[in-house]
């Protein structure tokens, strides 16, 4: 299978299966940033259910290539986000596992949204055991034969792809049951080395 894909925040559940599951992965840097996306949005499971997590960006036209979008840091949301993903992951079994080799990506300050997503998604596919084969755009391309496009997919508001829905652990899911589908920090927080079975 070979696929075109965002580069995401995060990416969820169904974004890191797809990457498991193909052959080749194309990353479009230069398709029209999109508000409302999991491109500077994620989905973690918090005290009160489901929370979102989203990065502030600078002001943008909506022409804007993804790899041109610049981060935001008028405000301390680096410190907001990991406060709450602490909060409710340190119970789980594998966050402290996992805290050192997140944290300090987390907190550095990255010029674009793209370069603060690719160190987290490389850390990410390490933990995982995932490796790869990628290629990065250089220019705009609408498609790309034998490729299935997977661009517009990832949003709050695009329904679910067909995938394994199989449940796990969920540190809150006494209080609200399971939640498919969230960032994959849910999953490899609560599975661990066992994640990439979910996948």
């Amino acid at each position: 299978m070979k696929i075109i894909v965002p580069v995401v925040f995060l990416g969820n559940i169904e974004y890191y299966s797809l990457l498991n599951q193909a052959d080749e992965v194309f990353f479009d840097l230069h398709g029209h940033y999109l508000k409302q996306n999991f491109r500077n949005r994620a989905e973690m499971y918090g005290a009160n259910g489901k929370l979102n997590l989203i990065i502030p960006v600078v002001k943008h036209n909506n022409h804007t290539a993804l790899q041109d979008i610049k981060v935001s840091y008028d405000h301390l949301w680096q410190k907001h986000h990991w406060k709450s993903i602490a909060s409710a992951y340190r119970s789980s079994p594998y966050f402290e596992f996992f805290e050192d080799d997140f944290e300090p990506i987390y907190m550095a300050k990255y010029d674009t949204l793209v370069e603060f997503n690719l160190a987290l998604q490389d850390k990410i596919l390490d933990a995982l055991g995932i490796k790869i084969n990628s290629t990065f755009s250089k220019e705009h391309h609408k498609e790309i034969e034998g490729f299935t496009n997977y661009r517009g997919y990832f949003t709050p508001k695009q329904k679910s792809l067909e995938f394994p829905k199989e449940p796990y652990n969920q540190v809150f899911e006494d209080k609200y049951g399971f939640i498919p589908n969230l960032f994959i920090f849910d999953l490899l927080f609560n599975e661990g080395p066992n994640s990439v079975n979910f996948l």
